[in-house]
């Protein structure tokens, strides 16, 4: 199967979760709680993974799919040549509070957890970013490439905080302040997915975050990698989404040697 043959209808299926998504959010919005009273969930969050996973069994029986509502469902893991990673809203927070800025996020990937096929679709901006490996990544069909920043003096990056921020020393507190006052602008959007689409499209310049699951940066690895940029672990090792809680750090290229620095500096 050619990854790039079936990308057409991974976009069907995140606009069509993105409707799901978008009806919730024009009216009121439930919330139950997770591992604690940030990490939350909503009703839309549930139908909308229902409707992508239902899909995508139908469409490919033989594959197995990592839901962050559902968990694995469809062939077993150990058996299946292919695995779905599946966010159904990035940015759950930012959506039950109203705040437009949430994505669904979609990824195809081989059983070790290497991107094959990444769409990440904002459905209040009809923003679609996709990429396939070794096509390069797009934005609503326009090719998109990293920025040329040099120095991290120039450069806007951002981050995000785990849900146990309450309660763990290792909360990138003393990150977020070491980078504040070497870059130009620091910025806490609320969607992984969303941030790394924004690496790759050249509206940021780097982002970093610690307690990422697979299905939060598997297709934004894809993207930024296919717009030229670079992923890394904390350490500079490649491939943080093979990690449950995995350690990103994603910029242009030029300026990852200085954002790992940084990061080191305060370990």
């Amino acid at each position: 199967m050619l990854p790039e043959n079936i990308l057409e209808e991974v976009v069907a299926i995140a606009r069509g979760a993105g409707e799901i998504v978008m009806r919730h959010f024009a009216a009121p919005i439930p919330t139950t709680t997770k591992s604690n009273r940030i990490d939350i969930v909503t009703a839309a969050d549930t139908e909308a993974e229902a409707f992508i996973v239902d899909t995508l069994l139908k469409r490919f029986p033989t594959h197995h799919i990592v839901g962050e509502e559902g968990g694995g469902q469809g062939a077993p893991a150990e058996a299946a040549p292919y695995h779905w990673f599946v966010d159904p809203i990035d940015g759950t927070v930012n959506f039950a509070s109203k705040f437009p800025h949430f994505c669904t996020s979609i990824a195809l990937a081989t059983p070790d957890r290497v991107p094959l096929l990444g769409v990440i679709y904002d459905p209040t901006r009809r923003e679609m970013f996709t990429a396939v490996r070794g096509q390069g990544a797009f934005l609503n069909g326009q090719k998109l490439r990293v920025t040329q920043t040099a120095e991290l003096v120039d450069a806007v990056i951002t981050s995000g905080f785990p849900y146990d921020k309450h309660t763990n020393p290792d909360n990138n507190l003393k990150q977020w302040s070491a980078f504040l006052v070497k870059i130009r602008g620091e910025r806490r959007l609320g969607s992984a997915a969303l941030d790394l689409s924004y690496v790759a499209a050249g509206r940021l310049d780097g982002y970093w975050e610690k307690d990422l699951k697979p299905w939060d940066g598997m297709a934004g690895v894809l993207l930024v990698e296919e717009a030229g940029g670079k992923v890394t672990d904390y350490d500079g090792a490649p491939n943080p989404q093979r990690a449950d809680r995995g350690r990103f750090v994603a910029s242009n290229g030029p300026l990852h040697p200085a954002m790992l620095e940084v990061l080191r500096s305060v370990r």
